[in-house]
């Protein structure tokens, strides 16, 4: 077995996982205590949320205790253990992250929203008005891509399941209204020049 140096309270990263593995209390808390930034930076840069990056720190820490047997000093360091359980619990996070669906009705409000309201028409100027017009011209199953796409940030993926169409389908019809819209707008730009 490899020799650890011990660290500055001088216990070695190996006593503080034997301790935890105990359920030594004071073990215990001096092996979170010198893991927890690691952890915690590790699930943050993976999951760009701090609170679900604190959640999979803690997911990463109860694992850790529950599997302290299975490490193996020979594979590597119990920090890079740590912190490969923390990226295999936050990849799984992000994969179970799913869009929020949305409600028919409430796309279609969104379009209305979208193209024209007396607010927005007060406030607008002459570009959000055009833009709000050519959105308006576009075809509605291709305004409810662009929308869903642009405004909720979905990708062709998450369109095409929302919309329940193929994802060459999403594609085109993102693609179709974003040529439209850059065809109709620069269209009037030239004309006003």
């Amino acid at each position: 077995m490899p020799f650890r140096h011990p660290r500055a309270d001088g216990r070695s990263d190996d006593l503080l996982l034997a301790g935890l593995r105990a359920a030594d209390p004071e073990l215990s808390l001096a092996f979170v205590r010198r893991f927890q930034r690691t952890v915690f930076g590790v699930a943050y840069t993976v999951l760009a949320d701090v609170r679900l990056a604190e959640d999979v720190a803690q997911q990463a820490f109860e694992r850790a205790w529950t599997h302290a047997a299975m490490y193996d000093a020979r594979r590597g360091s119990v920090g890079a253990w740590l912190a490969g359980i923390t990226h295999n619990l936050a990849v799984d996070a992000v994969r179970a992250r799913r869009p929020t669906p949305l409600d028919p009705a409430d796309l279609d409000a969104l379009l209305d929203a979208v193209t024209r309201t007396p607010e927005g028409d007060a406030l607008a100027t002459e570009a959000a008005r055009e833009l709000r017009a050519a959105i308006a011209a576009l075809p509605p199953e291709q305004t409810r891509a662009l929308v869903l796409a642009a405004y909720r940030g979905m990708t062709a993926a998450q369109v095409a399941a929302a919309e329940s169409i193929p994802l060459g389908t999403a594609k085109s019809r993102i693609r179709a209204a974003m040529l439209r819209l850059h065809d109709v707008l620069d269209t009037r730009r030239v004309g006003n020049d």
